[in-house]
């Protein structure tokens, strides 16, 4: 029998459970132009105490975060929002999923909470999500932390507005079981990991249903790929750059335009780490982000 057709239990949504009752998260659910978005939610605002809203990326969900929830201040209030489209939020054929109208859309949900202490971090695509929304906030943030973000110019020269190509799909949306397991190393630092055969094992099924949204959602990325880099700039919140040196979606001479367009960002960079700098280097990345969110909280 072809592997392709041996069925493969999809234990994601037991999985999710339990690792939501370990965090101790709340999984709420809120209405946002017309999607139904289903976020986590640990604590409560207050004084002193920081609400941070953590952005995942494409082909990714708010559990990605979860990590960063075992390290972070167990007084702060976490808002993870799977974001429209992806995770379990609703995804419909008609809409848009660019990255502006996404970041319109948390926008919209965040109204409901208290704006004079709120921190944005986002990876991947949700830090290009995260960068927009602290544009669009009626009050900005008190910081903004991008981890490798999407949407950066790879090169000064780089003309933001033109026409952007990518071959990136090959590895962000697979087709088959090889191309899950390439995609979860890929993110990585490269090497073949035992999470890695782990991650696509839970996730490969779900990942694999998911073929023609992921298309979707990544053509529409691409329809304004380098929006970002209009909004970053001298006006932008206190800004906090994380990054891995063995990133081979965003690659780290990304890093060089933000030393230009927003000089006073705080910028990392991780030695010996891929994509995703929160599952890779949990630790220390955490850390850095609670550091810079304690020196721009009230």
């Amino acid at each position: 029998m072809p592997v392709a057709s041996i069925p493969v239990p999809d234990l994601w949504p037991m999985a999710r459970t339990g690792q939501r009752w370990l965090l101790r998260a709340n999984r709420r659910e809120a209405g946002v132009d017309g999607h139904r978005m289903i976020f986590l939610e640990r604590g409560r605002p207050g004084p002193g105490r920081p609400t941070l809203v953590l952005i995942h990326g494409f082909a990714s969900m708010k559990e990605n975060w979860a990590l960063w929830m075992q390290k972070l201040p167990s007084h702060w209030h976490l808002l993870i929002p799977d974001l429209p489209g992806l995770g379990e939020s609703q995804y419909q054929p008609a809409a848009s999923y660019r990255y502006e109208r996404q970041a319109e859309r948390l926008r919209d949900w965040l109204s409901e909470y208290p704006g004079d202490n709120l921190h944005l971090a986002g990876s991947s695509m949700g830090g290009a999500i995260a960068a927009i929304l602290a544009h669009k906030l009626n009050q900005p943030p008190r910081s903004v932390t991008l981890l490798n973000s999407a949407g950066i110019p790879e090169h000064p020269d780089v003309d933001i507005n033109a026409p952007f190509k990518s071959d990136r799909d090959a590895i962000l949306i697979p087709g088959d079981w090889a191309g899950v397991y390439r995609m979860f190393n890929s993110v990585g630092n490269g090497k073949p990991t035992v999470p890695g055969l782990a991650m696509t094992g839970l996730l490969g099924p779900d990942l694999l249903k998911r073929q023609a949204s992921l298309r979707h959602i990544f053509n529409d990325m691409l329809a304004d790929a380098l929006a970002p880099a209009r909004f970053l700039g001298p006006d932008t919140p206190p800004l906090q750059v994380q990054w891995g040196d063995r990133d081979v979606i965003t690659p780290t001479r990304c890093v060089d335009w933000f030393r230009t367009a927003t000089p006073n960002a705080e910028v990392h960079v991780f030695p010996g780490v891929g994509h995703l700098p929160m599952l890779e280097r949990p630790g220390q990345s955490a850390r850095v982000l609670q550091e810079f969110v304690q020196r721009q909280a009230r």
